[in-house]
């Protein structure tokens, strides 16, 4: 199952916090924790292309299992490549895959595990996000499992196509069969947020916008 078009864009105008919210009103737990962006202001939001990852010591697998033009390929604009590795701190990107991955529209990466080449990275102005930045390579240490399989990260469910918002606050990952409800409750709470700061430029306290806007 795919999140449509139309719930993506209005996950596009929204928050992990107020998200959040909505998830936990929901009973889901969708919060990936522990995942740093590579740079200041990076946000994507998209369909997750999964990938299953397996790390070993230096030599572990020939060169061929790393396969991250796989990874490139199955994704295409708009998708989020959402990467399990077990938080392994060895890099399975770098500069170059951001690189392709931007030329080709994919909207961000989330890797559970090690990504490299920061500061090109950010010079591309690709969205990435993961546990470790670490300048070990994963060519024989890393082997791709399987692509567009059910994953984990953080203890996260994660299935292909499911919805995936990153910002510098966090990241959800949001099970396609939920998200429309997600974004329409996540969008009335953003408008209370906004309705609580115009009562505030009017004189409300912040006490009282609490007691009235319960989600703030």
């Amino acid at each position: 199952m795919n999140v449509s078009d139309e719930i993506l864009g209005l996950l596009q105008e929204l928050n992990t916090p107020t998200l959040a919210n909505a998830l936990e009103d929901l009973g889901l737990e969708a919060v990936i924790t522990g995942l740093s962006p590579a740079g200041t202001d990076m946000r994507c939001v998209g369909r997750a292309v999964t990938v299953l990852e397996m790390t070993g010591p230096k030599g572990a697998f020939p060169a061929s299992d790393f396969r991250v033009g796989e990874m490139i390929d199955a994704a295409g604009p708009g998708d989020v490549v959402v990467v399990a590795n077990g938080g392994a701190p060895i890099s399975t990107w770098g500069g170059t895959a951001s690189y392709a991955a931007h030329l080709k529209g994919i909207d961000g990466l989330i890797v559970d595990g090690g990504i490299r080449d920061r500061e090109e990275i950010c010079e591309i102005g690709f969205p990435a996000f993961a546990r470790h930045m670490v300048p070990t390579t994963g060519k024989t240490r890393i082997r791709v499992e399987a692509i567009g399989v059910q994953v984990t990260l953080s203890g996260i469910r994660v299935d292909p196509g499911d919805a995936i918002v990153a910002d510098g606050i966090g990241i959800v990952a949001i099970p396609a069969a939920h998200a429309a409800e997600v974004a329409d409750m996540a969008t009335a709470y953003a408008a209370d947020d906004a309705r609580a700061m115009r009562e505030l430029d009017q004189g409300l306290t912040f006490r009282e916008a609490m007691a009235k806007f319960a989600k703030i």
